[in-house]
């Protein structure tokens, strides 16, 4: 199969996975964030292999279990049926990010941001996904109105930072261990690790974003 058509399949089949795992029932958000730790840590495990373990355990089980406090029922508000919308609003930005990143990068991308590291994230990636993370909070807010438009803002400038910070946190570990993927879970992208690395440090950002405001 071409690798451009098997890479979009693939990826079309991880989004739908991920919206209706995360959107169906809080039982099904449950499910989806724990089996991703546990493929998560399989693969950290993977690339830590005969090295120390800790601290990228550490780095991928506190937001995969952080996670989980988003999707449950409130305590105090029992009535309040389960809302996924910050988490989708979270899909939405991010791999908005992710895309034009990449389509920045790849077009006009000539000054490296960390190239021992990532060889291929520019700056000029980095601001093309900035600035649609930005038009993408303003049209998400169109269609999700739970949260306020002061706070998807500020979600929207911090994300692609997060995102960007977590990218490079894996690849170090992937560059330590010399190898290009985490895995080969998802055909053309590569391991869950390598499609989750964005979220990593970005759900803890939301989480004290959300708390905070």
């Amino acid at each position: 199969m071409n690798e451009t058509l098997k890479r979009a399949l693939s990826g079309a089949v991880y989004v739908g996975v991920m919206w209706f795992g995360a959107s169906y029932s809080e039982f099904t958000f449950n499910l989806l964030f724990g089996i991703i730790l546990l493929l998560c840590l399989f693969e950290m495990w993977k690339l830590r292999k005969g090295k120390t373990k800790l601290l990228a355990f550490v780095y991928v089980t506190i937001p995969l279990l952080l996670i989980q406090l988003f999707g449950m029922t409130d305590s105090d508000f029992p009535e309040n049926p389960f809302n996924p919308t910050l988490i989708l609003t979270m899909f939405i930005l991010t791999w908005t990010f992710d895309t034009f990143a990449y389509l920045f990068g790849i077009t006009f991308g000539k000054h490296k941001i960390i190239p021992s590291i990532s060889p291929k994230k520019s700056w000029e990636g980095f601001a093309g996904g900035f600035v649609f993370t930005l038009i993408a909070a303003f049209i998400t807010h169109q269609i999700f109105d739970q949260l306020d438009l002061r706070t998807l803002m500020i979600i929207s400038i911090i994300l692609p930072f997060t995102a960007t910070i977590g990218d490079f946190i894996e690849s170090y570990y992937k560059r330590e261990a010399g190898v290009k993927d985490s895995g080969n879970f998802i055909p053309g992208h590569g391991g869950i690790l390598d499609r989750m690395d964005a979220f990593l440090i970005t759900i803890p950002a939301i989480y004290i974003i959300i708390n905070l405001l």
